[in-house]
């Protein structure tokens, strides 16, 4: 991409008369803040299909809601957002609510892969870890047992 980018603003600089061309330092500013600019609409445009991506997560029946999330989703990764839904990475999210040692995700962390950015911070929740509940007086325990959800 960058390559076919400079041919082509190589061929419009030649096209223009010696005497009328930009300086060196003009181009380079000029190049520089388009980069920028499109650095930032792409932030915007990331920042909007998450949006989009959370609201089909709680939002309509259940099937309608699934065929957003799919849409919405191909579309993120099509862009080059990874979507990350495991509390194994934690360096992309902040720790919300509850006790223990285990964490469950809340919402998902998403990361632009061009850049690296955290387009959005996932939110994890702390769970009791399993097998480690006092038991209940029965005499048995419930191996999955986690805190009431929200």
């Amino acid at each position: 991409m960058l390559k076919r980018f400079t041919e082509s603003a190589q061929a419009l600089l030649e096209s223009v008369p010696v005497g009328s061309r930009p300086k060196q330092g003009e181009i380079l500013a000029a190049l520089r803040q388009g980069v920028l600019e499109a650095f930032r609409t792409r932030e915007e445009h990331l920042a909007r299909l998450v949006e989009c991506d959370l609201e089909a997560r709680g939002s309509g029946n259940r099937m309608s809601t699934l065929k957003w999330q799919v849409s919405v989703r191909k579309a993120l990764l099509g862009l080059g957002v990874r979507v990350v839904e495991s509390p194994d990475e934690r360096e992309h999210f902040v720790v919300v609510e509850g006790e223990g040692e285990e964490f469950e995700v809340v919402r998902p962390a998403y990361i632009d892969q061009a850049t690296g950015k955290v387009i959005l911070s996932g939110q994890l929740r702390r769970v009791l870890r399993r097998h480690t509940q006092p038991d209940d007086g029965t005499g048995t325990q419930d191996a999955a047992m986690k805190e009431d959800q929200p």
